[in-house]
């Protein structure tokens, strides 16, 4: 059995500029996902994809592996993370290396623990889905939601649930953005949907979730992880 974790970090990032290098309350932001990686003693290899040379080097301080930089067509606006890990599979292939399970780690996930990864394992080595990924709740009923039209008014997506309670509504989730476990036969495949019935997903608790696009966003996320840090101290 061989398992690895796989990162991808690519140096074009445009919102946030060197984004999976810049200092998150004064580390290199990938240096925590790459630690916690280790720290949870899962894998026999922790990777990073990268075309950027910065990026590798700074990986590679932190005990990660960068065998070579990604090639420039998996490394623009469109690629997705599962075509990452789909090149990385395939150059782990031309070296006679075959996974039996893989792990997508996000670069941003300061957060990220090794608790989660460690229980989201069992739970994919105990199933028979092809992905068990990380997801958290909505903090509000997305039944609810509404847009803001171009005249500056509302309109509700599904009016039809606005008198209805809350709690009445179903519970509803989105992707956490920390680790996605996938088979790599399913990795492979190019019709495969990690949000559906051939996942399961692995719920972790929303105040551990921080979506990093923006610079607004990076300032939260470094409040909330200061405000964890604190708390994990005191205790």
């Amino acid at each position: 059995m061989k398992t690895v974790a796989i990162i991808p970090a690519r140096g074009g990032s445009k919102r946030i500029p060197r984004k999976n290098i810049r200092l998150f309350c004064g580390k290199p932001i990938i240096s925590y996902s790459i630690e916690t990686a280790l720290e949870s003693t899962l894998f026999d290899q922790v990777l990073i994809s990268t075309d950027d040379e910065e990026i590798a080097t700074v990986s590679r301080q932190y005990g990660a592996t960068v065998d070579e930089l990604r090639p420039p067509e998996f490394s623009d606006d469109v690629t997705g993370v599962l075509d990452v890990v789909c090149h990385e599979l395939r150059q782990l292939a031309n070296r006679n290396y075959y996974p039996s399970d893989v792990c997508l780690i996000y670069a941003t996930a300061p957060m990220l623990r090794t608790v989660d990864l460690k229980q989201s394992y069992e739970v994919f080595k105990t199933s028979d889905v092809d992905f068990v990924f990380s997801a958290a709740e909505f903090g509000s009923p997305i039944f609810r939601a509404f847009t803001i039209l171009d005249n500056g008014r509302a309109r509700m997506f599904q009016p039809e649930h606005y008198h209805a309670n809350s709690q009445d509504l179903r519970r509803a989730f989105h992707d956490a953005a920390h680790f996605c476990w996938g088979r790599p036969e399913a990795i492979m495949n190019p019709n495969a949907v990690v949000f559906s019935e051939c996942s399961i997903p692995f719920v972790i608790p929303t105040n551990l979730v921080a979506d990093i696009d923006t610079p607004d966003d990076w300032t939260l996320a470094e409040w909330l992880f200061k405000a964890h840090r604190s708390i994990s101290t005191n205790k």
